[in-house]
């Protein structure tokens, strides 16, 4: 088995270029075969190149690594995604998960682990940062025995739960934002977020789903 070829995917370059000189320090192992800043040009490149392994970040400014995720996996389903992430929170492990990676990194790994993890998702395995291994057991046992806000089970953020409780009681946009105190782009933010996670295309549809599953009463 040849190096692991690896497509990198992330809106700053300053990370970019960090990712290129680390990974440069395994060339044996790993071999960067392209780096995209935005979701279009990494489908074009990922859908290209195919590579082994496409390194993501959570968020390319405006847009949603996780939309991207379901994108590539969809396109070139032998290309591997894994999530190098800031976001140190056991909540995101399980949308990534969800949106098809076959892993979730921190962005303070190193080198040396990097590689390591990028083999093991290139021979098949899944892999997530040790840091949060452990708390994603006791969330999804607490989340089985229903001890979170409604809607945590599908990935929903408590924002996000509460903004749907409104939703299914009727409220606008504009009541939303006037209820919890926000701005009504904060809402529509809120709103987009939602409704990809419940995998619905607008809010009668995020309601029925909500009454559906009994999310609330």
């Amino acid at each position: 088995m040849g190096p692991v070829r690896v497509v990198l995917v992330d809106d700053h370059e300053m990370i970019l270029a960090g990712l290129q000189a680390m990974l440069g320090g395994y060339s044996g192992r790993v071999r960067v075969v392209g780096q995209a800043g935005t979701g279009d040009e990494a489908t074009r490149l990922v859908t290209s190149l195919r590579p082994d392994v496409v390194l993501l970040d959570m968020r390319l400014g405006p847009e949603s690594g996780l939309d991207l995720c379901r994108v590539i996996t969809k396109r070139v389903p032998e290309a591997r995604v894994v999530f190098l992430s800031v976001y140190d929170d056991e909540q995101y492990v399980f949308e990534a998960l969800r949106a098809g990676a076959g892993g979730y990194l921190l962005k303070r790994v190193d080198g040396s682990e990097l590689v390591r993890r990028l083999e093991e998702v290139a021979q098949g395995e899944t892999v997530v940062d040790p840091t949060l291994a452990g708390r994603m057991v006791v969330t999804a046992a607490r989340l089985t025995r229903g001890e979170f806000w409604p809607g945590a089970n599908r990935g929903l953020t408590q924002r996000e739960s509460e903004v749907l409780s409104l939703l299914v009681g009727g409220l606008s946009n504009k009541a939303i934002a006037a209820r919890l105190v926000l701005g009504e782009e904060t809402v529509k933010s809120h709103l987009r977020a939602l409704y990809r996670k419940l995998e619905v295309a607008d809010r009668s549809a995020a309601i029925a789903v909500a009454l559906r599953e009994g999310l609330f009463r």
